[in-house]
């Protein structure tokens, strides 16, 4: 199985964590976010990866090529652009090449998901993508059906709705895991798309017609590490042995 770990992004919230290095290389007891990520990915199953890079690029390559995890792991070089998730993931196609479906793991992402299982999941759906949500307080919250497809998008805050298509049955609320699985028919769709792009403002706009669905993961343990506070709360007292 194929997957492609995000990790181009600049890293604000860790900062000063991420004032000389990217995010995928700060430590949380000792070793790197990209290392308890590839680690993860590979015990569930995912032996071929593809990185992208942007912010310190040359550390993460350096890393990567500095340490043998024992699976092919390749880069998608945004040095000259930071393409946000769905140019990212875009950009990267050719590495799926002949592959049915592909998984996406944002680097900042802590979590015991059983990947595995929301792989063939997805596989024996019909869905454009599975998308791993959870019930926790979230300021942008995804609204799914009763059949488990992704109908609006909802800024709590705000109040701010982007719909996508019409609910069957009740909405129901859940925070995005920033893990997902899509199927590589999303590039027919997305191919004249330039530059960067969100992927989950690409979700919405193709729910109107497709499928994407739900994959809720309400008992697995899940951390958002992309926050300096976390970081260093989870660095002295977190359990990293149950993630790795």
């Amino acid at each position: 199985m194929r997957a492609i770990i995000l990790a181009a992004g600049k890293g604000t919230r860790l900062q000063p964590l991420t004032n000389h290095k990217p995010k995928a290389l700060v430590e949380i007891q000792g070793k790197t976010l990209l290392e308890i990520c590839i680690n993860k990915l590979e015990k569930d199953g995912f032996n071929d990866i593809i990185i992208n890079v942007h912010h310190f690029a040359e550390q993460i390559i350096n890393f990567v090529n500095n340490n043998d995890f024992g699976i092919n792991i390749e880069i998608s070089d945004e040095r000259d652009e930071l393409l946000d998730t769905g140019g990212g993931i875009l950009k990267a196609k050719d590495f799926f090449a002949d592959e049915k479906a592909f998984l996406v793991y944002n680097v900042d992402i802590l979590s015991d998901i059983d990947l595995a299982d929301l792989f063939r999941v997805h596989i024996n759906s019909e869905a454009i993508a599975t998308l791993a949500v959870k019930e926790r307080p979230t300021s942008r919250q995804l609204l799914f059906d009763s059949e488990g497809n992704l109908c609006q998008w909802r800024n709590v805050q705000t109040s701010e709705i982007k719909a996508a298509r019409e609910p069957f049955g009740s909405l129901s609320a859940f925070a995005f895991s920033g893990i997902h699985v899509i199927s590589t028919d999303i590039f027919n769709y997305i191919i004249e798309k330039r530059g960067a792009f969100s992927i989950i403002d690409t979700y919405l706009q193709l729910a109107k017609i497709h499928s994407i669905r739900s994959y809720v993961h309400n008992y697995s343990k899940w951390y958002d590490m992309g926050r300096y506070s976390l970081v260093k709360e989870f660095d002295k007292n977190g359990e990293l042995d149950l993630f790795i």
